[in-house]
């Protein structure tokens, strides 16, 4: 398994992966997030990769200083073997390379059941976000 930074030719894999993996409605609001991040920095935007085939990624992002992980997905069949915390990691160094004051983990809805993955990779609930909704990459809902 190799974790690199996402690539064009990759967007069709990842839509697959986040469709199969996700929820109608997190994959909704995960492709805007995704689009927007690749838009302003695709270097927080990691693949795993298993011989050719996509099989993991993650989405980071820094807002006011700043590192966010927003999303991860491993593909149900590539799951539990360590691809989600090679994932972390890989981010948690990009994160470190650019000097960001602090590294949070966002919680919303979707992605309570993956905070165990956070946990074993050293995060504690002080590195829990809860506000996704603030982030520059997170559509704005009006109110």
């Amino acid at each position: 398994m190799h974790v690199r930074s996402f690539q064009l030719g990759d967007t069709s894999s990842v839509k697959e992966l986040l469709e199969d993996v996700l929820s109608e409605t997190c994959y909704e609001e995960t492709i805007e997030a995704f689009a927007r991040q690749l838009s302003w920095d695709t270097e927080l935007v990691l693949i795993a990769q298993e011989e050719e085939q996509v099989v993991g990624m993650i989405i980071g992002t820094i807002d006011n200083n700043n590192g966010y992980y927003y999303r991860i997905a491993v593909a149900t069949a590539y799951q539990r073997k360590g691809i989600g915390k090679a994932l972390i990691e890989a981010m948690k160094q990009r994160f470190l390379g650019r000097n960001v004051k602090k590294i949070m983990v966002t919680v919303d809805v979707h992605n309570e059941m993956v905070l165990p993955v956070y946990e074993s990779a050293g995060y504690s609930s002080d590195d829990f976000s809860r506000t996704a909704h603030r982030l520059s990459i997170v559509k704005k809902v009006s109110v």
